[in-house]
């Protein structure tokens, strides 16, 4: 049994007696039923994740922020030159960027990926060395990537989630770099969802209206010479090897990872929406680990996450990537579960409940 097999037979259900005790534990709290609205299923959710009631506390919290290249930009789909995206990383490991500033409110680790950009990078402390090649191949002339380095990317995510887990990280949340992944994006989500170019293909990082039309157009370029326009009748892999990104394939092993060690990971925006597809399609269960952390501006991203089912905790407008819409949900998070651990219940409290025969949805103050 190879990493991913491993991986895969790893990842189970939601635990449903823990979700049972973590619904009558939000009951019995000093609250009006249903208050905190998303946050109580969130709770919920988080602990049939962890098998018990109340989980784990989501924290020391890590983002991992995996940078890679793209054979597409060679398409002109960006105005960004291709070496934005090794010197963006440099950025990161100096703490200069977004991500460093909102992990550091947050009290987040930040670990960065090389794996898959274009040049060589100095060693730096939070550099994590896994290249598995200088970038992706043009994904409208070929498959962007051979199937063995599709398989060696979703190893390396897993061994990312499970040596962050080892280190001590109770919540994982994705982040990402590389210029034109957005086209890689809406490719991969086209294809696992069905939905047309035009309708999943964004602006990325900000371009005008003829570059999004020859965008849209490269994206369909790239799913016909693939067979994708008629319907997806391939593998997962082979998809993600068609079409997608080195850092799609390890976020996608990085959420499996984190699944199978029963630990929440907050997705970021349309990157890791993408990846996710891939992830939920090689195993459904793994959903049950993923919290959506915000909605981009990116019309694919709303795709991905109508496709996998899950409710963004967080609507800003955002298109940054980086991992800052996940650092932005995270205490959000980490409070649904704190919740379970420090809101005292009606009896311990001597608080009086509302009457069986009181009308309303919510209790009054006592």
């Amino acid at each position: 049994m190879d990493l991913i097999e491993e991986t895969l037979a790893s990842i189970a259900p939601l635990d449903e007696a823990a979700m049972r005790d973590a619904r009558d534990h939000q009951a019995r709290l000093t609250k009006p039923p249903g208050a905190l609205g998303v946050l109580e299923d969130l709770s919920v959710r988080l602990a049939g994740l962890a098998g018990q009631c109340p989980p784990p506390r989501p924290e020391p919290a890590a983002v991992a922020v995996f940078a890679a290249d793209h054979g597409v930009h060679a398409q002109g789909v960006t105005p960004w030159p291709q070496e934005v995206t090794a010197q963006m990383v440099a950025n990161f490991l100096a703490g200069g960027a977004v991500v460093n500033a909102f992990a550091a409110q947050v009290g987040a680790g930040v670990a960065v990926i090389d794996i898959g950009v274009a040049g060589e990078l100095d060693a730096a402390p939070g550099l994590l060395r896994r290249k598995i090649a200088p970038g992706t191949a043009d994904m409208t002339a070929g498959p962007a990537m051979t199937m063995d380095k599709a398989r060696s990317a979703v190893e390396a995510g897993i061994e990312v989630a499970r040596e962050l887990v080892a280190s001590g990280a109770r919540c994982l949340l994705t982040g990402d770099m590389g210029i034109a992944n957005t086209t890689a994006s809406a490719a991969l989500i086209a294809a696992f969802t069905g939905l047309p170019p035009e309708l999943v293909t964004g602006r990325g990082t900000g371009i005008d209206d003829a570059t999004h039309e020859h965008k849209v157009e490269v994206v369909r370029t790239a799913l016909a010479r693939h067979g994708f326009l008629d319907g997806l009748d391939q593998e997962p892999m082979e998809v993600l090897a068609a079409v997608g990104g080195l850092e799609h394939a390890a976020i996608a092993g990085f959420v499996l990872g984190a699944a199978a060690l029963r630990v929440p990971v907050v997705l970021d925006g349309v990157i890791a929406g993408a990846a996710v597809l891939v992830a939920a399609a090689l195993s459904p269960d793994v959903l049950g680990a993923c919290v959506a952390g915000h909605r981009s501006a990116e019309p694919g991203h709303t795709a991905a996450i109508e496709a996998l089912g899950l409710r963004p905790l967080v609507d800003l407008e955002l298109r940054l990537g980086e991992g800052t819409g996940a650092l932005l949900a995270l205490p959000l998070v980490q409070g649904a579960v704190r919740v379970l651990h420090e809101v005292a219940t009606f009896d311990s409290a001597g608080v009086s409940e509302k009457s069986a025969g009181a009308g309303g949805q919510s209790a009054g103050r006592p």
